[in-house]
């Protein structure tokens, strides 16, 4: 059988291939491949990683059947607890993250994109939570992490009325980062992304973990901890090395190694 999930290195960027098209489903099988890949990033962290999807869409949802074989309450539980593991993972991964949509990105795959910290779209690409159908509610963070990036009352409206909404309208909502070109898509997020792995990584950990003081407690919690977190920063080449540039040679001379 052919793996769902590929995991290539290109140099310090991890690109992480969904690749069970036409439909790119969640399936059990799907579920334990991505499961070890996101090991693979957190034993040997990139500097940077990259989801993106094979076929015409990025993903038609969850295998249905996989729901099916849920006899109870007690046995859904279990599934939705490893399901939701595999985004909150991801949210943890110490370096940047960035989820390249260029089609078609339903339910499983729109909740490990909110996970990733930047999202890419196309100009054709369209987004929904459409667990509705079904008679369920998202189960992988979907709702929760929409709302912190677009409002309570925007994931009420797109979990709710189960549509599809265009990349466009989620970028106006602060949910997409960039709209970009159809033409051309997939390279300009593999540029994007290997810029972001070509930078200062131990600071963009940083960045993260300011950032995720704030989720949890806003500015307080994120000013009790920020000065701890940039002070750590100077015990790193990258930031020694790039004030040395700066004052030697100017601003934006300077190389990053992620030590």
């Amino acid at each position: 059988m052919a793996a769902s999930i590929r995991l290539d290195r290109e140099d310090d960027l991890a690109v992480l291939t969904i690749a069970s098209p036409p439909l790119n489903l969640y399936t059990a099988e799907l579920q334990a491949e991505l499961g070890e890949a996101i090991g693979e990033l957190e034993t040997t962290p990139p500097r940077a990683a990259l989801i993106r999807a094979e076929g015409k869409i990025v993903s038609g949802g969850v295998d249905v059947s996989l729901f099916d074989a849920q006899s109870t309450a007690a046995e859904a539980k279990v599934l939705f607890d490893e399901m939701l593991a595999i985004p909150d993972r991801i949210a943890a991964l110490p370096f940047p993250t960035v989820f390249a949509a260029h089609g078609l990105c339903l339910t499983w795959a729109f909740e490990v994109a909110v996970a990733c910290d930047l999202i890419l779209a196309s100009e054709k690409a369209k987004f929904g939570l459409v667990e509705r159908v079904v008679g369920l509610t998202p189960t992988m963070g979907g709702t929760q992490r929409l709302a912190a990036r677009a409002g309570v009352g925007r994931a009420k409206e797109f979990v709710m009325t189960g549509a599809t909404y265009d990349a466009a309208t989620l970028e106006r909502w602060n949910v997409v980062n960039r709209v970009l070109p159809v033409d051309g898509f997939d390279e300009a997020a593999r540029a994007f992304a290997t810029d972001l792995a070509q930078g200062p990584t131990k600071a963009h950990a940083a960045t993260k973990k300011v950032l995720e003081h704030y989720e949890h407690g806003g500015v307080a919690e994120a000013n009790e901890h920020i000065t701890t977190i940039a002070a750590e920063l100077f015990d790193t080449e990258d930031l020694r090395g790039a004030v040395k540039s700066f004052l030697a040679d100017g601003p934006g001379k300077a190389t990053f190694t992620g030590r």
